[in-house]
C-alpha cells in the first residue's frame, strides 16, 4: 500500500512538472515571437516532451496557450509591482502604474487568450480562473502598499483592480480589433482613483 501511494505521488509530481514546463516554455515562446502562431511541435521540443502530452495535459493547444499567456501576465505584474513600490507618491504611482502595464510585453498574447475564451466557451473557465487571480493579487499588492503609504481609494479596492485591468486589457483588444490610435490617447491612469489621503483632507 506505502509502495502505491509513494508511486501515485511520484507520477502527480512528474505530471505536474510536466505541466509546468510546458507552459513556460509556451510562455517563453510567445515572447520571442509575439504575433506568430507557435505550433504544438515546437512547444513540445522547447519543453522536452511529447507533443501528445500537451493534449493530455491541457485538453487542447487553446488551452496551453491561456494558461500560458496570464503566467506571463503574472511576471509582468510583479516587475509592475517593483515599479509601484518606488513611487513617491501616489500621483506618481497612477502614472507609473500606467505607462508600465501599457509596455507589458504579455499584453498582446493575453488579448488573445480573452478572444480565445470568447470564440471557444470550453475555455471562458480557463480564462476566468486566471482573471480571478490577477484580481486577487493586484487587490492584495494595491492594499497593502495604500495601508503603508497611508493612501485611499475613492472606492473599494476590488472595484478598482478590475476597473484599472478591464481599462487596460480592453484598450489592447481595441487595438487587435483595428482601432486606431496610441497609448496616448487612452488615460489609464484616470481609470485609478488612488490618492494620498493627507492631501485629500487639506483645505484649498
Amino acid at each position: 500500500m506505502e509502495k502505491k501511494r509513494t508511486e501515485a505521488g511520484s507520477t502527480s509530481a512528474r505530471g505536474l512538472a510536466t505541466r509546468r514546463r510546458l507552459i513556460e516554455a509556451t510562455a517563453r515562446l510567445c515572447e520571442e515571437r509575439p504575433g506568430v502562431e507557435v505550433s504544438v511541435a515546437e512547444i513540445a521540443k522547447a519543453a522536452g516532451v511529447f507533443p501528445n502530452q500537451v493534449t493530455y495535459h491541457f485538453g487542447s493547444k487553446g488551452s496551453l496557450l491561456v494558461h500560458a499567456a496570464f503566467l506571463g501576465l503574472l511576471h509582468d505584474a510583479r516587475r509592475i509591482e517593483r515599479i509601484g513600490r518606488q513611487a513617491p507618491d501616489a500621483a506618481a504611482f497612477r502614472r507609473n502604474i500606467a505607462r508600465a502595464v501599457l509596455a507589458m510585453p504579455s499584453l498582446p498574447s493575453v488579448a488573445r487568450a480573452l478572444a480565445a475564451g470568447i470564440s471557444k466557451p470550453e475555455l471562458a473557465p480557463v480564462v476566468d480562473q486566471h482573471l480571478r487571480l490577477l484580481f486577487r493579487q493586484s487587490e492584495r499588492f494595491v492594499g497593502r502598499l495604500a495601508d503603508s503609504r497611508g493612501w485611499k481609494a475613492d472606492r473599494p479596492l476590488g472595484v478598482e483592480v478590475r476597473t484599472f485591468w478591464s481599462t487596460a486589457l480592453g484598450a489592447v483588444l481595441l487595438v487587435r480589433a483595428g482601432a486606431h490610435g496610441t497609448h496616448a490617447d487612452l488615460d489609464l491612469a484616470g481609470a485609478l482613483t488612488i490618492h494620498d489621503a493627507r492631501a485629500a483632507t487639506e483645505p484649498e
